[in-house]
């Protein structure tokens, strides 16, 4: 399948339009791992990601407490695949050096030389925002990622961490942040105007809801586990007509999906989502949201009926 290419920020790194998120892959306290899904079904969906073009993935070190990564490298290996791996830190450290550390301990588990792009999953308040974009360029320098980024950070962290890369003459590719239908802050803060101003890629996790937005669920049958603490009770019955207004919008554009219309609408956003698959046919379902678009009229039809959707 041909996936057009768009720039990460201002990088040379080239992704697809839309990516995996890998959260799930091992994560058994949130997502299940091993009961629902396997480790079968992860490779899987990986083969059928690259066979459909979407060879972006991301990652982090706490996804599964290392086992994201761990799965990731081995699928990488067993088919001796070309990727674009984008990884995260967690920065509950005190010493600016422990960046490096963790990356390499990433790269260990990922089997790679290098990553495509290194993340600073949480702006924790243990150091300064100034301190842990400066060990980003750090990395950029030993040649141990092609590109940085941040998550999580709000627009004036995100100007801070700009500031120290642009005197290092590194460019910020990309703030990932939780962006959908039914979390539409970069839009009211600001976030996501100042992305395209900046040149920095909105990477959108979460973009589907947790699932929400597929409309599998509902108040018969809500999501399992935290999911259901964060997104039942009455956004389930709140949100049905939603759903069966994001049915309407699919018909239009030949029996998509209401996840395909959720995701493309990210997309028409100038964000790039990076919905979580645990199987290949979530990876099918999710890569149906390529190759088309919504028009203008209907991406504000949809701002508007989302606009009262809260979890």
């Amino acid at each position: 399948m041909e996936v057009p290419r768009i720039p990460l920020g201002r990088t040379k790194v080239e992704i697809p339009p839309l990516g995996v998120g890998t959260w799930q892959w091992g994560d058994k306290f949130y997502w299940g791992f091993g009961k629902e899904y396997n480790e079968n079904d992860l490779y899987e969906a990986f083969q059928k990601s690259l066979k459909l073009g979407i060879d972006f993935f991301d990652t982090a070190e706490v996804y599964g407490m290392g086992l994201s990564e761990r799965f990731l490298g081995t699928f990488i290996h067993r088919t001796q695949a070309k990727v674009v791996i984008a990884t995260k830190f967690m920065p509950w450290h005190f010493l600016k050096g422990s960046l490096m550390k963790a990356l390499k301990r990433s790269l260990q588990r990922l089997g790679l030389p290098r990553v495509d792009l290194y993340q600073v999953h949480w702006p924790i308040p243990l150091r300064r925002v100034e301190v842990w974009a400066d060990a980003l360029a750090d990395a950029v320098d030993a040649g141990l990622t092609r590109a940085v980024g941040v998550s999580n950070y709000s627009l004036h962290q995100m100007r801070r961490a700009y500031e120290v890369l642009s005197r290092r003459g590194i460019p910020l590719a990309s703030n990932q942040v939780e962006y959908s239908l039914l979390k539409r802050e970069p839009e009211r803060n600001g976030l996501l105007q100042a992305c395209q101003e900046m040149g920095v890629t909105l990477i959108a996790y979460s973009p589907l809801g947790m699932g929400i937005l597929t409309g599998k669920y509902t108040p018969e049958h809500p999501p399992p586990g935290f999911r259901n603490r964060r997104y039942g009770g009455r956004l389930l019955f709140q949100i049905q007509p939603f759903i069966q207004r994001l049915r309407e919008f699919g018909e239009a554009h030949g029996g998509k999906t209401p996840a395909q219309i959720a995701l493309n609408w990210v997309m028409c956003k100038g964000a790039v989502p990076i919905p979580g698959a645990k199987n290949a046919r979530q990876v099918v379902e999710n890569a149906g949201a390529t190759g088309w678009y919504l028009t203008p009229e209907e991406v504000a039809s949809l701002d508007e009926i989302s606009r009262n959707l809260h979890p």
